[in-house]
């Protein structure tokens, strides 16, 4: 178990994080969520003592990281992924973390044949891809068999098979009772992985909830109806309390879960239906419309060139008529 309270990190007048107070639990995956910029990646590096709080605590089942004898065998972590020497074999790398935390030498065989990397384990990890060091990244993480495990981005540079691995592998851990704790961009991804959400928006707790309950209370749901008998329909819902708005696509929307009530309603009085669907916000939509506020960074599309070129014409006016005044 991870337990977060009163978490504060500033860097001169820039706070990182703010007050963070929550707890990571064993026996589910809990998503580490929030815009860039948030502090997800600063709170990370303070859960395994890289950063020192300013203020407030962090304990790894009860003790602080520096506290930890063989910290590798109580919590594993990829936040980085190429922090390792160049010139090292993956098998080397492992083992001199082994040997650093008095893990036995046969564990290194064992992760690395578990994150497929077996047959390049004597090559250097210079000439690895991305996602060959997100493996070999994850081995390490799981090189002490720790009860607490924490991934940042771990399906970076993975191809579709390397997703499903990762992925199932963090549900199976977290089965067996494990506490892991994930952050990540992609939330399909975290959609179809993580039961638990903690989100944070400029190093202020935002969410800490459950998947369901946290697109629920974010997000808009809502029953999508389409039929050609749709002015009759509209007369049948209104007769029995149940507002319905047109869209302009020709569908009509019902807030609220009543797809039964209203299929019960279109059968009793005999009206057609071509659709009558359900509809729930994505977790992406439910984050954005959670994190709106809080995102630090803004893009902003160009203007395409033919609205360009006015607008420069425009300002060559403007120059040329202050330089006649």
């Amino acid at each position: 178990m991870i337990e977060l309270e009163g978490l504060t990190k500033r860097y001169g007048d820039k706070v990182a994080v703010n007050n963070l107070t929550c707890t990571v639990r064993p026996g589910i995956v809990t998503g580490f969520l929030g815009p860039n910029g948030a502090g997800k990646s600063t709170t990370m590096r303070m859960i395994l003592g890289l950063d020192r709080p300013t203020a407030g605590d962090v304990r790894i089942d009860g003790k602080h990281y520096d506290q930890l004898k063989d910290p590798l065998t109580y919590i594993g972590a990829l936040l980085e992924a190429k922090a390792w020497h160049p010139g090292r074999s993956a098998r080397n790398h492992l083992l001199c973390l082994a040997q650093s935390n008095g893990i036995p030498d046969s564990r290194v065989r064992e992760v690395l044949d578990a994150v497929g990397l077996t047959s390049v384990a004597r090559k250097k990890t210079k000439g690895f891809s991305m996602g060959m060091g997100q493996r070999l990244g994850i081995a390490g993480a799981l090189l002490g068999d720790p009860r607490i495990l924490m991934f940042d981005e771990p399906v970076n540079g993975l191809d579709p098979e390397g997703i499903h691995w990762i992925r199932n592998m963090m549900k199976s851990l977290a089965a067996q009772g494990r506490t892991v704790f994930v952050s990540s961009h992609l939330m399909s991804e975290m959609a179809l992985t993580a039961d638990h959400l903690v989100v944070i928006g400029q190093g202020r707790l935002l969410a800490d909830t459950s998947m369901p309950e946290f697109i629920a209370r974010n997000s808009r749901a809502y029953v999508r109806i389409r039929t050609p008998q749709r002015e009759r329909l509209l007369d049948v819902l209104q007769q029995a309390g149940i507002t319905a708005v047109q869209n302009g696509n020709g569908t009509l929307e019902v807030d609220g879960g009543k797809s039964e009530q209203i299929g019960e309603l279109a059968a009793r009085h005999q009206v057609v239906l071509h659709e009558l669907s359900p509809q729930q916000a994505s977790l992406e939509e439910a984050f954005m419309q959670l994190t709106a506020e809080s995102v630090e960074y803004h893009a902003h599309a160009e203007a395409p060139p033919q609205a360009q070129a006015p607008a420069r014409a425009q300002q060559q006016q403007w120059g040329a008529d202050w330089r006649r005044s």
